[in-house]
């Protein structure tokens, strides 16, 4: 192998680890979200954990957050719980940065 396949299969390999840590922290914020909103419909115990889990199920839809906030705002308003658009998109991005946090303590 030459350096240059050295060099380009050193960067797969740092994208690919990449991709992966930012899969970590978008299902880990999705699921601290689901405790969130579980929290403010008054879910506790094994309901909310399954809640976090639908969660973070939901983002596999469509790219980007727009289904997990559909689903999240959705369940809200089911449970006529008052939260308003500004607070849930400041609580997703809030618990993003708890989620990188966390993945990169646990990586380190």
């Amino acid at each position: 192998m030459t350096q240059f396949d050295n060099r380009e299969k050193a960067f797969e390999s740092k994208y690919a680890h990449d991709q992966e840590l930012q899969f970590k922290v978008m299902a880990r914020r999705n699921k601290l979200l689901g405790l969130w909103a579980a929290g403010e419909m008054g879910l506790t115990g094994d309901a909310a954990a399954q809640y976090a889990i639908e969660v973070v199920k939901s983002d596999f839809q469509e790219a980007g957050d727009e289904d997990v906030y559909r689903k999240v705002r959705a369940d809200l308003d089911a449970k006529q719980v008052d939260v308003s658009e500004h607070r849930l998109r400041k609580e997703m991005d809030d618990l993003m940065a708890v989620a990188k946090q966390q993945i990169a303590s646990e990586v380190a």
